[in-house]
Parts: structure tokens; C-alpha cells; sequence
């Protein structure tokens, strides 16, 4: 994709549907006793990964192609039954961690396998913890990349002290813990988003939270849960970027997911001096929402780290690009996660920036960045990863000239983005 330096930004952007909510509500309520109806949900590569996995364990999904809305028929907590083929998760590391947590519990054979990127991307973080609960699993590279071999059956409860703060790892215990034979518990050094705890409550799970432990006893059934998915603030991030960043900008992104597990970056945009509003606040299928508006600002810099990381972490890269058009020194650190992302993104965001005339230097957990810096247009390379092909064309919309971004892969969690990117970017030009 070609992109070219914007005159002005305005529009009004719907967000695309959360896309951790949307895995969630097809892999929960395929084990639900009972039909739930999916509204809005993310018609991305990634979740169709996950629905075609479930379709392969036998779970009964009716979700047309392009459609927004999908029927799920729930048999029952035990009700999946062993596919005729390995379970291609794609470039969806959430299906796959989520997945053999759930298939854990069930005494079938799987194979789970994705694309490159994704057999590249450790899955020991959630081996381990599965297997101390009694599951048989094993995989490549002692048992640290995909393809995984998973035999579920009876499992035991486990108190499991995580690491690092991780949603999907969390998650995969949680859905292991609801089969097991007792009471499990997630310690976490800080607080992970917090999707699976809300959802699951919802449908009747119990689940008990003390600051970054959740524990969750043993289910017999859940109900389904019908819901209309928010938007998700990961893809409302370039935007909020975008326009804060810009001299001459204004943006309403409708229906953003504001679960407080979630919004980092809104607290790293207000320490950094952007003018972001809330608007319209409510309640969507468990989860807050809101309308925000986001006005050019004058940013300075800032040190992002600690319990701010784990509740920003898909939005870090980005906050490389705000750093690029504020006072002062923005440091990223105790972002360790970022290496073993779909691609290693501290890396990733620092060659695509450096490019673009950015001052920045990596560091092992994170990145700094010297600003203000006048970015200019520059070929790069999005590796695939939808985060960093994102980066790139916000950075290009921002930067003088043109921008030349491949293997963007922005489609992985936002199908409509340079359609949307186009409609805010007057003046500017983006083409295939």
C-alpha cells in the first residue's frame, strides 16, 4: 500500500468489533447448553480461524460469509468430539492458547498447527500450567512451538503463579479449571485484561477476582450468551494516534470498549497532554463502551511501564509514533512481551521508524525515543504483522511524502482500515 502525507483529518469511524470478545463468545458459548446469537462480531481472519476450528470439533455455527452476525448452537460442556484433520488456527495465537485449554478438558486427540508466524510464537507458557493439571501434550522444539499434540481428560485443580500477565494464558487455565476437580487460581504479577472473567460470569461460571487472582471452581453447564460485541480500542488506537499527532485533526470513533484491563493507552494519551473526550457512555454485552473524540494536541513525553504495560500491550507500537511528535523523551520498558509477538515488535517498530527519520533505540523490554522528529516517507516493512502495517501507515499519513508499506496484513483484525484511513486522511492518497 501506497500512503501520502494527510492535509487534514476528519471523520466519523464505527470501530471494528473487539476482537478478544469475539474469539470469546464463539469458543464459550460453543460449550454452552443452547443457541446464543453473536451481533457484530469481528469478520477478521483471525476469528474465522476460530470458528472453523470449532466447526471441526463438531460445534454447530452458522455465520456467513461477510455476514455480522453468527449463530451458535451450544451441546453441552462435554459435547466436542475429535476432528478428522489438524485444527489450523492460522496467525491466531488466541485460538490456539484458548483452544487447549478447552480441549484440556475433553478425552480426544488434537492437532493444533497455524501459519508461520504462528508455529514460531512460544507455547510453553501454556503447556506447562495445562500439564501440571494432568493434560498430555506435546509439541515441537521441546515442546515449545506449534504443531501441539494435545489428549485431554480428567484434570486437576492447580494454583498457578503466571510470569508474566497474560489474557490468553489466564484464559486457557480458566477453561482447563472449569473441567477440573476442584477450585484453580491464576496469580498474576499484574492484572491481564479481563474479558474471560466477565463472559464466563455471565454464563453462570464461578469466579472470584482479588486484584491480579481469579479463581474459578468447576462447572457442570454454562448458559449462552447472546450479546452485540463492542468495538475494539486496539483498532480504535491508530486512530486516537493519528489525530492527537496531526496539527489539523478531529476524529468521533463510535462504540470503543472502555474495560478499564483495556485502556492503557487512553491513560498513556493523557499523560502524554492529548485531548481525548468520552462520549455516550453504556453497556455492551458486559462489557463498557463509549464514543470518543480525539483533537490534535500538544504531546510530551512520557515513561510507560509496570501495571500501565499488560493493559496497553497491543498498543505500544503506536505510542512510538506519538513519541515521534512530542517534547522530550517517551520511554517503553518492561515490555518484554513485544519480542514474541507475530513478529518481535520492539525490532519491528524500531527499523520501520528509524526508516521514516524517527530518533529511536531499542532496549530488551521496550524502545525510547527522542522527539519531537520530522518523519519523512520511506519504503517499509510491515512482517506480516497487522500492529506493525498499521504502525506504517499511520506513520506515513503523519510523515512528508510518500510512504510505501508492504506486507501490511492489516486485515488479520481490520478489514475495512485503509477504507477508513482514506474517508479521515483529506488531501492524502492511499492506494493499492
Amino acid at each position: 500500500m501506497i500512503v501520502n502525507s494527510a492535509g487534514r483529518i476528519r471523520a466519523r469511524i464505527e470501530i471494528p468489533s473487539d476482537k478478544s470478545i469475539s474469539h470469546r463468545s464463539l469458543i464459550f458459548n460453543a460449550i454452552a447448553d443452547g443457541p446464543a446469537t453473536v451481533e457484530r462480531i469481528l469478520d477478521s481472519e483471525d476469528v474465522r480461524s476460530t470458528a472453523a476450528c470449532l466447526s471441526a470439533l463438531g460445534v454447530e455455527i452458522d455465520w456467513p460469509s461477510g455476514a455480522p452476525v453468527a449463530h451458535i448452537r451450544g451441546n453441552g460442556m462435554h459435547s466436542l468430539f475429535e476432528a478428522d484433520d489438524t485444527l489450523d488456527c492460522g496467525n491466531s495465537g488466541t485460538s490456539m492458547r484458548l483452544l487447549l485449554g478447552l480441549l484440556a478438558g475433553h478425552p480426544i486427540l488434537s492437532i493444533l498447527t497455524g501459519d508461520a508466524s504462528l508455529r514460531s510464537r512460544p507455547m510453553a507458557r501454556v503447556i506447562g500450567p495445562l500439564r501440571s493439571m494432568g493434560a498430555q501434550i506435546s509439541a515441537r522444539k521441546g515442546d515449545t512451538l506449534a504443531p501441539v499434540v494435545v489428549r485431554g481428560g480428567s484434570l486437576r485443580a492447580i494454583d498457578y503463579e503466571s510470569p508474566m500477565a497474560s489474557a490468553q494464558v489466564k484464559s486457557a487455565i480458566m477453561l482447563a479449571g472449569l473441567y477440573a476437580n476442584g477450585p484453580s487460581s491464576v496469580i498474576e504479577p499484574d492484572k491481564s485484561r479481563d474479558h474471560t472473567e466477565r463472559m464466563l460470569s455471565a454464563m453462570g461460571a464461578e469466579i472470584a477476582e482479588d486484584g491480579a487472582i481469579t479463581r474459578i471452581r468447576p462447572a457442570s453447564r454454562l448458559s449462552p450468551l447472546s450479546l452485540r460485541v463492542p468495538g475494539d480500542i486496539s483498532s480504535a488506537a491508530p486512530w486516537l494516534v493519528l489525530a492527537a499527532a496531526h496539527p489539523d485533526a478531529e476524529l468521533l470513533l463510535e462504540g470503543v470498549n472502555v474495560n478499564p484491563t483495556r485502556t492503557g493507552l487512553l491513560d498513556i494519551l493523557r499523560q502524554m497532554g492529548a485531548s481525548v473526550e468520552r462520549l455516550e457512555e453504556r453497556t455492551s454485552g458486559g462489557e463498557p463502551a463509549a464514543d470518543l473524540v480525539v483533537r490534535s494536541s500538544q504531546l510530551r513525553g512520557t515513561v510507560v511501564s509496570g501495571s500501565l504495560v499488560p493493559r496497553a500491550i497491543d498498543e505500544l507500537p503506536l505510542v512510538a509514533v506519538l513519541a515521534c511528535f512530542a517534547e522530550g523523551e517517551t520511554v517503553v520498558k518492561d515490555a518484554q512481551e513485544l519480542v514474541v509477538k507475530e513478529s518481535d515488535r520492539v525490532q519491528s517498530t524500531v527499523d520501520l521508524l528509524t526508516r521514516m527519520g524517527a530518533r529511536i533505540t531499542p532496549r530488551p523490554d521496550g524502545f525510547v525515543v527522542h522527539g519531537p522528529a520530522r518523519l519523512h516517507g520511506a519504503r517499509v516493512d510491515g512482517h506480516s504483522d497487522h500492529r506493525i502495517g498499521m504502525l506504517g501507515a499511520i506513520a506515513g499519513a503523519l510523515a512528508e511524502g510518500e510512504t510505501r508499506i508492504e506486507n501490511d496484513a492489516v486485515g488479520v483484525s481490520y478489514p475495512n482500515f485503509w477504507q477508513d484511513l482514506a474517508r479521515a486522511a483529506e488531501g492524502g492518497m492511499i492506494k493499492a
